[in-house]
């Protein structure tokens, strides 16, 4: 059989002090003498006490957690981005509950539901977006939402992204300058606005120099569906000298067909280029020139726009889109006299 709960007056009753002095000794901030502190707890280290967290926040109204909503973690940017958004919010004494979601809106509806009912300081979604009746339910709570990696038209909702327009239409400007001129893309899934942006921005590039996309295809930010598109794409006599891939998780898929199925030379026959800067990037089995999202100024901008929100009471909307730079590999032709923006 469980042995009973310690509880916060059987510490009391140890260390020989009342209820309020234990509760003080817990609580962060609070006023209490070096030598009441150290009584109470030994008693409470004697008697395995641990406070009740979730008690206490009814009484503060703050549960110092924030939900993160996720649609997928297979994309290995997600993973890195949050280990390092719960190391930044660990930082400030807040811990995350994650919460697995399909990427449709009663899905996320449900579960942003169920995490207002947890009593969350905040919500943070990665690739993830919401309904307008849920972001009215959020604001009219007073639970200030984030999203990372996603932008959303609703002016009560804080965005904070890479500058995927900017990104697409350098992919492009490189492009062109190695003296492609079948260039083809691969986009992130449509109903997505990093997908939509990153297309706009890369065609907005090739329009400027009088050149449209021989092909442009919906990748669904899925490896299958990729491959499946580069399949497409390449098998035939006429196929495209270059194609920039919507991420890099996508783009590695395109990598493996072009060279093991078709027996095509990266960057020889086509040149590669991804979005994300993932850490398999690097790695010398991809070698891929690909656009990084800056994760940790990302992060930073999260958390600060959060917790700006929750102990300070700045409640200005913000839409934050953050620079990142070209990280030239050998996945694809380098222009003469390109700059590297590693350096």
């Amino acid at each position: 059989m469980r042995s009973e709960k310690v509880t916060s007056v059987d510490v009391a009753k140890k260390a020989g002090v009342s209820q309020s002095a234990v509760s003080r000794v817990f609580t962060p901030g609070a006023s209490v003498s070096p030598k009441m502190a150290d009584k109470v707890l030994k008693a409470a280290d004697e008697l395995g006490y641990r406070p009740n967290v979730l008690a206490r926040s009814l009484i503060t109204g703050r549960s110092k957690i924030i939900g993160l909503v996720v649609a997928y973690l297979e994309n290995q940017f997600y993973p890195d981005a949050l280990e390092k958004l719960s190391t930044a919010l660990q930082e400030h004494g807040y811990h995350i509950l994650v919460f697995m979601v399909s990427n449709d809106d009663a899905s996320v509806d449900k579960v942003m539901g169920e995490l207002l009912d947890y009593q969350v300081d905040g919500i943070i979604t990665a690739s993830v977006g919401m309904s307008n009746a849920l972001a009215a339910r959020c604001s009219a709570a007073g639970v200030p939402v984030v999203l990372f990696n996603r932008g959303q038209d609703d002016e009560r909702l804080n965005q904070v992204t890479s500058n995927n327009l900017a990104g697409g239409r350098k992919i492009a400007e490189f492009l062109l300058a190695g003296g492609h001129t079948k260039i083809a893309h691969i986009a992130g899934w449509s109903g997505s606005s990093t997908g939509r942006d990153r297309e706009a921005g890369f065609r907005a590039g090739l329009a400027a120099a009088g050149v449209e996309p021989v092909a442009c295809i919906d990748g669904m930010y899925k490896r299958e569906t990729a491959a499946a598109a580069a399949r497409e794409l390449f098998s035939g006599k006429d196929r495209p000298d270059a194609v920039f891939v919507g991420n890099d998780h996508m783009a590695f898929a395109v990598m493996d067909v072009l060279r093991f199925e078709l027996k095509l030379d990266v960057p020889g026959d086509v040149s590669v280029v991804g979005y994300d800067d993932v850490p398999l990037a690097s790695w010398p089995a991809y070698d891929l020139t690909t656009l990084r999202q800056p994760s940790n100024r990302m992060v930073e901008a999260t958390v600060s726009t959060l917790l700006g929100w929750i102990e300070e009471g700045i409640n200005d909307v913000r839409k934050i889109q953050i620079d990142g730079p070209l990280m030239i590999r050998g996945s694809a032709r380098i222009p003469q006299g390109w700059p590297d923006e590693r350096l």
